[in-house]
């Protein structure tokens, strides 16, 4: 049973799950949503610990750009893809946070979609804006509300062309960046004050920790002192997009959560602006996870620099994760951290 994006294994996603599972299965059984006798299902950017036993496996197909969802599906036994692959009976749409990225996702499933579209999220998600969008354009189900969220459905056409995604958009600075990407329309300013404070000695392999589409690799790269650097993002569509932006030969490109990936060899450094949103507020758990990902990545003499909002509490994960912590650089808004030597945890 298909899930709203954003949703966390822990103790709060246990109880939105259960509920979210609660919609799915009275709008089945309310006729607000109806599943095809036959034909695939093909189920659009569900996240990690999502519900889907209510649907049949062995037609369903799982879409996703994002890698750790994609594994966690995979590892469940189901069908993933990054893109859909042929025609649909129905398409289920797990609404993503990104406006840009959830309209594409719409006109993708309405394309390939031969039946109903079911569309499914939380109200700070964005269901309300996209369900009154969807009313100005086709004939809506009525929408069942349920755990601060809701569903509806309506029959797939053309009326959602112009929602379609470019394949990459242009920015100042002559980077290309893709509809509902992080910082899709400018560079990240805070990505831009940790680019200006690296310093010039990285050593020679270095590690772009959530690279997204690429801007602060390519900052990096303009050291001749580096002789690889590796790129590792979760999202496909920005990875894609950091291909287009980082053409140096010393560039890996590495579709993979940045959490549990491991290079085949100790770096000198790590840079990262990591994420901290995985829902509307601030929760800076995945950052923790970066850090100690990066200690773990590092040579016994390796170096972290990263960049965060002020308020973010890092500090103490890195003085666990390292030896020697400091802010070397900030302003009001974001400090620039340097973390080196780091701490082997004992397994």
């Amino acid at each position: 049973m298909p899930a709203v994006t954003n949703i966390r294994c822990n103790a709060p996603w246990k109880k939105n799950n259960l509920a979210i599972a609660t919609r799915l299965t009275l709008a089945l059984a309310d006729g607000v949503a109806t599943l095809p006798e036959a034909g695939r299902i093909a189920v659009f950017t569900p996240r990690v610990g999502a519900d889907l036993s209510a649907l049949p496996m062995d037609r369903v197909q799982v879409i996703t750009p994002l890698k750790p969802d994609y594994d966690y599906f995979a590892g469940l036994g189901y069908d993933c893809a990054i893109a859909p692959e042929g025609r649909y009976g129905a398409a289920i749409l797990c609404l993503p946070r990104a406006k840009a990225r959830a309209r594409a996702a719409l006109a993708e499933a309405a394309t390939v979609t031969d039946g109903l579209i079911i569309v499914d999220g939380l109200k700070t998600d964005g269901i309300e804006s996209v369900l009154r969008d969807c009313r100005r354009r086709v004939a809506v189900s009525a929408p069942l509300s349920k755990a601060h969220g809701k569903i509806f459905s309506f029959a797939a056409g053309p009326e959602f062309a112009d929602w379609a995604a470019t394949t990459a958009q242009p920015i100042a600075g002559g980077y290309v960046t893709a509809p509902g990407v992080f910082s899709a329309d400018a560079v990240d300013p805070a990505s831009r004050l940790l680019a200006d404070s690296l310093p010039q000695a990285l050593g020679a392999h270095v590690v772009d920790l959530g690279a997204g589409w690429g801007y602060l690799s390519a900052r990096a790269l303009e050291r001749a002192g580096i002789t690889r650097l590796d790129l590792v993002e979760a999202d496909h569509a920005a990875l894609a997009c950091a291909r287009q932006n980082v053409t140096d030969a010393r560039a890996q490109f590495h579709w993979a959560d940045a959490t549990v990936w491991k290079p085949d060899a100790r770096a000198d450094s790590v840079i990262m602006n990591p994420p901290f949103h995985e829902s509307r507020s601030a929760d800076p758990d995945l950052g923790r996870a970066f850090i100690r990902a990066a200690a773990g990545m590092l040579k016994p003499s390796g170096s972290l620099w990263m960049v965060a909002n002020r308020h973010l509490p890092y500090e103490t994960t890195l003085a666990q994760s390292f030896t020697s912590v400091s802010e070397v650089a900030g302003d009001t808004r974001f400090k620039i951290l340097h973390a080196s030597r780091p701490v082997r945890q004992s397994r």
